[in-house]
């Protein structure tokens, strides 16, 4: 489960040890989390980071096969949980230690910026290869963050990017080595701290408005 600690004004956001998967007591659990964050008063920053293999593969099928009659409503709460961090009124940095799929791919691009590590691991959204398409709103907030061609690319082929291949291709901000992943997140969090507020928030709202509503359409969440 997500666990959270404070180093000076950077929240660290460690999401586990496992696949990390968005179990919807996983999903609980990190809503809490940023409510501490958001409930802090002065600079502050958020890292989100994972220990082991994964940083995140993203939806908890397992659960999602056993629970079918919620689907819509789980993917809503998914939903909620890329709009929240795409919104958030701080400044937010995956450090991709690991494996990034999937949902778990598109959650790291809500974020602010990304750190990966370079020599191993792979961020990929494999959904044209297991036959699951977007919903509308993963879409909106891939193609709101990504570059037109490498949004295509990545939509349509399922390539799997190493970390260097990932910040040639504009998806992460910079690959390093595995030490430095976790460190180096924290540092781009710390240099941004006194941007934390209401006008970081409303800047972002702004920018991601078109992405925001389609994440946020309960309605009709899966198209």
């Amino acid at each position: 489960m997500p666990s959270l600690d404070r180093q000076d004004n950077v929240f660290v956001l460690d999401l586990g040890d496992g696949e990390n998967r968005f179990h919807p007591d996983w999903i609980t659990a990190f809503g809490a989390a940023l409510d501490e964050v958001e409930k802090a008063e002065g600079p502050r920053a958020l890292v989100t980071a994972a220990t082991g293999k994964f940083y995140s593969n993203g939806l908890d099928l397992d659960w999602l096969f056993a629970h079918a009659d919620q689907h819509q409503d789980y993917v809503v709460s998914v939903h909620e949980l890329f709009a929240r961090m795409l919104s958030l009124p701080v400044i937010t940095v995956a450090a991709l230690q690991g494996h990034t799929f999937a949902a778990g791919a598109m959650f790291s691009l809500a974020h602010d910026f990304r750190v990966m590590r370079a020599d191993r691991g792979y961020w990929c959204l494999p959904e044209a290869d297991i036959n699951i398409p977007f919903t509308p709103g993963m879409a909106a907030l891939i193609q709101s963050r990504l570059a037109p061609q490498t949004a295509h690319k990545a939509m349509l082929t399922a390539q799997r990017y190493g970390g260097a291949d990932a910040a040639a291709a504009g998806i992460v901000d910079q690959a390093v080595s595995e030490d430095a992943v976790r460190s180096t997140a924290i540092e781009i969090a710390q240099a941004q701290v006194n941007k934390a507020g209401d006008t970081l928030g409303t800047i972002k709202a702004r920018m991601y408005a078109p992405a925001l509503a389609t994440l946020r359409d309960t309605a009709n969440p899966l198209g």
